[in-house]
């Protein structure tokens, strides 16, 4: 027990920091799934084939989507924030680092959503064109109804990644487990922090692993 003193000493912060790790995957999730899932969408349906193909838009959509994707999320923290100064005020603290978390994983996202979308059968689109249905509901009543499992598995996958990417920012203070470990952990040289906030992000994956399987199965079944 006493490797583990210190994190036995810091159970009060692992509680307040495993609430900030999950307020910061939370609110990150909602808006990130939005902005991702009208992407996503707006990629589907503009790409060659699609219910409104356009091109242009397609282009300039998926080397936005590639551009962001391939900036390494540490570079991203420093590279955007003037704007998460201008939006929050600080770069510093929970809050602030939701603005590149967003900013990280949407985009990722979005092109998860197209890889889901793309899975719907194509014979099954036809057919509701054949039938007079209007983009509207063919949007709604095919591809998100269809691709249900398929988006499901793309947003679990997507929020493991953001609780990783939570770790990651706690390194520039943006609060959290991450936080913890590097400034409790590796900077005090106290490894059963380390180990401690480790096993707590593994705990939430596994926990959000859980829950979307059980989601899937219910969804196919």
């Amino acid at each position: 027990m006493d490797f583990f003193a210190n994190a036995i000493a810091s159970k009060q912060d692992f509680i307040t920091e495993t609430g900030a790790t999950i307020y910061m995957v939370v609110v990150t999730s909602i808006i990130a799934g939005i902005i991702g899932m009208l992407g996503g969408l707006a990629l589907t349906l503009t790409q060659e084939g699609g219910l409104w193909e356009n091109q242009k838009v397609y282009w300039v959509l998926d080397k936005v989507v590639n551009i962001f994707r391939s900036i390494p999320f540490i570079i991203l923290l420093a590279l955007i924030s003037p704007v998460t100064r201008a939006i929050v005020h600080t770069t510093i603290g929970n809050t602030a680092a939701i603005v590149p978390l967003v900013v990280g994983s949407a985009p990722f996202y979005a092109r998860q959503i197209e890889n889901a979308l793309a899975e719907v059968d194509g014979g099954i689109i036809e057919a509701a064109k054949s039938m007079g249905d209007s983009p509207a509901n063919i949007v709604f009543g095919v591809y998100l109804k269809e691709g249900l499992p398929a988006i499901l598995r793309a947003s679990a996958m997507t929020i493991i990644s953001l609780i990783g990417l939570t770790a990651m920012a706690g390194a520039v203070g943006a609060g959290g487990l991450g936080n913890l470990a590097i400034t409790r952990g590796y900077n005090r040289y106290q490894n059963d922090i380390i180990i401690v906030s480790t096993i707590l992000i593994l705990i939430l994956v596994f926990i959000t692993q859980g829950i979307f399987n059980l989601w899937v199965k219910k969804v196919q079944h």
